[in-house]
Formats: structure tokens, C-alpha cells, sequence
């Protein structure tokens, strides 16, 4: 059969490319859809009159037709501005991209509404998947999604429902690290500066703070827990106001990366970057270049976004195992703010 010439106008179609390449509609459709058994002259075949044509592949019409959805998945973030939520994104946009889905991302702002609004949305779309930072740890208006067969993974934040796989980081184990670090190096006026208490993220923080000011027996007092911070603008008045307390704290642990940044600012403002001790949550692009450089907790988004699809994508392959919770390490990265000896001098050889 002698090829056709292409199609005057319009978007080329499979029944295009069929006639075009002189082979079957069935033969276009195992190429074009990567499956097996085809030989290397037909793929090479179909695959000239697919670029000669400019034929585009539906793969939504592709994936309906075997049963699945549209090959996309959805991934809701708290702000997908945020360093954190940016590279968690891009591990996920990575691994996607080596499966051929494409990511559908939005970002929540920490809206119950919102949240609820847009994971609508992406539903109303076919999405196969939805990894979710959750706005609150009661995911149970997802329940009928998740019956009907949607998998679901949340990423940095634990759900309190069981049916959920979660990949997460150890929050209160690794603020009780920081603190107690700052506690070895003499201070027991430690102020914690905290994100919206209703976050399990920012609860599990302040919970950490807590039990590592008991463990090493200092009584926590309730004027220097500082909550509901949401912007770097927000924390350095606060940090402000607290420097200004009659007995005002000699360290300061910041649980967000962009209070940290407030309470740097705050620092810097009263001269005091070398005499009050800091340990953030999360890293800054610029903790090593400050002076002092910045002591954090550090948290691995990328490997957090990489487990996360990996574990959807078990579950897409059709995993059925047990719903499960993974759980990252962090570190403690010591670069001279978290180093600066309190009242009480250092406690810990080494510390």
C-alpha cells in the first residue's frame, strides 16, 4: 500500500497515521501506547508518519479505554512557593515524568475550604493519585474517594486516619533534639516560636519542645511559647516583643523555616545575633552564610517527595498491602547559632 500524503487541516488522528504509514489502526495503537511485540521496522514505521504528521497521543482517551484514568495524579501542597513544598514537587514531577504522568499541582494556604475545593477539582478530573499535605489531620471527607478506589498519600503531615499511607518526618523527636541542644549549651530560657497550633506538623513541634525542656528539667513557661506565626513578618515582632520581657529568653527555637528568618531579623535588629542562640526547623538558603550561620533541623524534601510517589505508585501498580507510615530521618546541622553558650554555660562535653 502506498502511504498517503498528509492530512490538508486538523489535528491528525490514529486512523491518520494508519493510513498515512500503509499499517493497521491496531498496529498504531500498540506503538504509540509502548506495547510489546512489535518489531523495530513497524515501530520505526509508525513513528515517521507520527512526526511527519504531528499526531499527538491521547493518552486520557488511551487509559480509559484500559480501565485506569486519565494518567495524571493530583499533589496538593500547603504553598508551592515554599522551599520545602518546591523540592518535594520536583522529586515528585521527577519520578512522574519517568512513568509518563503528568502532576497536577496546587497549593492549599492552609485553607480547610480551599483544600476541599481543589481536591474537587482534581477528583472531577480523573486524577489516578493525590498526594496531600493536609490542612488538618481529619482526612474523613475524603473517605468516600478513597472507598471508591482513589489512593492517597500524605506527605509531611500524619493523618489520623488509619486508611492513609503517610510519609513523614519525626517531628517531636527531632525538636526535642534542638532544644535539648540548646539546653546542653547552658539555656533554660528557651522561647519557642511556632506555626498555627491546629497543624499537626506545628503541635508535634511544640509537643517536642516541651517534653525536651521537662526531660532535662527545666519547667516550660507559657510566655515564651509563641504560636499562630505565619509569616517571617509575624515572627520578628514577635521575637521583638520577646527580647523586651523583664527576663527575656537567651535562645530561641523557630519551628518553621520562614519564622526562622522573623527571628533572624529580630537578631539583627537588636544587635544580638551573637548573644542569643538559635535553632530553626528546616533549613534557609542562606543559613551558612550568615554570621553566625544558622544551626537548623533539616529535613530531606526531595527524599520525602520521591517516597511519597513511590509508595502511590505502588499502590497504583496495584499494591494492596497494609496502609503503611514511613518515616525520614533529619539532622541536626550545627553551624554556631545553636553553639552560643547560654547563662548557665555548656552543659554537654561536645554538645
Amino acid at each position: 500500500m502506498t502511504p498517503s500524503t498528509p492530512p490538508a487541516s486538523g489535528r491528525a488522528t490514529m486512523h491518520d497515521v494508519a493510513t498515512h504509514a500503509g499499517v493497521s489502526l491496531k498496529s498504531v495503537s500498540r506503538v504509540v501506547n509502548d506495547e510489546p511485540g512489535v518489531s523495530a521496522a513497524l515501530g520505526e514505521r509508525v513513528r515517521r508518519a507520527v512526526a511527519e504528521l504531528g499526531y499527538r497521543h491521547n493518552l486520557a482517551a488511551s487509559n480509559l479505554r484500559r480501565g485506569r484514568a486519565t494518567g495524571a495524579i493530583g499533589m496538593l501542597v500547603q504553598d508551592v512557593s515554599n522551599g520545602f513544598c518546591a523540592e518535594a514537587l520536583r522529586a515528585v514531577e521527577d519520578r512522574a515524568r519517568e512513568r509518563g504522568i503528568v502532576v497536577m499541582a496546587a497549593s492549599s494556604d492552609e485553607d480547610g475550604p480551599r483544600e476541599r475545593e481543589v481536591v474537587a477539582g482534581l477528583v472531577a478530573r480523573r486524577v489516578d493519585g493525590l498526594l496531600l499535605m493536609p490542612t488538618s489531620p481529619d482526612l474523613g471527607w475524603l473517605a468516600a474517594e478513597i472507598d471508591a478506589g482513589l489512593p492517597v498519600v500524605a506527605v509531611d503531615r500524619r493523618p489520623a486516619v488509619p486508611e492513609i499511607d503517610a510519609v513523614v518526618v519525626d517531628n517531636r523527636g527531632a525538636s526535642a533534639e534542638a532544644v535539648g541542644h540548646l539546653v546542653a549549651h547552658g539555656h533554660r530560657r528557651v522561647a519557642h516560636l511556632g506555626d498555627d497550633s491546629t497543624i499537626i506538623t506545628a503541635a508535634e513541634r511544640l509537643d517536642g519542645y516541651r517534653s525536651a525542656l521537662r526531660a532535662t528539667g527545666v519547667v516550660p513557661d507559657p510566655a515564651l511559647e509563641l504560636t499562630g506565626l505565619r509569616s517571617r513578618e509575624a515572627a520578628r515582632d514577635a521575637v521583638l516583643a520577646l527580647l523586651d520581657l523583664p527576663d527575656p529568653p537567651t535562645a530561641l527555637f523557630a519551628a518553621r523555616n520562614v519564622i526562622c528568618e522573623g527571628a533572624v531579623l529580630a537578631l539583627q535588629q537588636r544587635g544580638l545575633t551573637h548573644r542569643v542562640a538559635l535553632v530553626g526547623f528546616d533549613d534557609l538558603p542562606v543559613a551558612e552564610m550568615l554570621d553566625p550561620g544558622i544551626t537548623v533541623v533539616t529535613q530531606n524534601p526531595h527524599e520525602i517527595g520521591t517516597r511519597a510517589i513511590d509508595l502511590l505508585l505502588r499502590r497504583l501498580d496495584g499494591d494492596t498491602s497494609t496502609r503503611t507510615t514511613e518515616v525520614v530521618p533529619t539532622s541536626l546541622i550545627r553551624r554556631g547559632s545553636g553553639e552560643i553558650a547560654g547563662p548557665d554555660g555548656a552543659r554537654a562535653v561536645g554538645a
